[in-house]
């Protein structure tokens, strides 16, 4: 193992270990639920976005959630990322992110450099089963901001 993955795998079990941003916000705008019924990821997120249109950000954001290293890790690592952001800009970030996860040709070099931290994820796209548990949180982040309530990888 080089010391670029072993760096990656050190911030992965990091983050499964002392997840950010674990628990309840108090009065949050939106949540939703997602689940992985294929391997068991269950995860709650709850935002609280603040102003309106594309001014709107969100200001703040947690998950709970019950799952693999992988599914927790991408939790957290995505809350830490997305806190303060246009909710254009979480959707762009998702992009990128889903297409490096999923090993996408066509993702812009750039665009994965700028994944900061998400980029310890990359390694999922030698695994395709593990994406979804990759993602989970991203859909279930989104379907939260958009006043959803329930989201399945199925």
């Amino acid at each position: 193992m080089n010391e670029l993955q072993a760096l990656y795998q050190e911030v992965l079990l990091d983050h499964y270990r002392r997840p950010r941003n674990q628990g309840r916000l108090d009065g949050p705008t939106g949540r939703a639920e997602g689940n992985n019924p294929l391997c068991g990821d269950r995860i709650a997120v709850e935002v609280k976005v603040e102003g309106q249109g594309v001014e709107a950000r969100l200001h703040s954001v947690s998950f709970e959630s019950s799952g693999c290293a992988i599914s927790t890790a991408s939790a957290s690592l995505m809350t830490e990322a997305t806190q303060g952001m246009t909710l254009a800009a979480i959707e762009a970030l998702f992009t990128d992110f889903r297409k490096t996860v999923t090993g996408d040709p066509n993702v812009d070099p750039a665009a994965v450099e700028a994944l900061g931290k998400l980029a310890v994820l990359a390694g999922v796209k030698d695994f395709p089963m593990r994406v979804k548990c990759a993602t989970l949180a991203w859909h279930t982040l989104l379907a939260a901001l958009a006043g959803g309530d329930a989201v399945s990888t199925e």
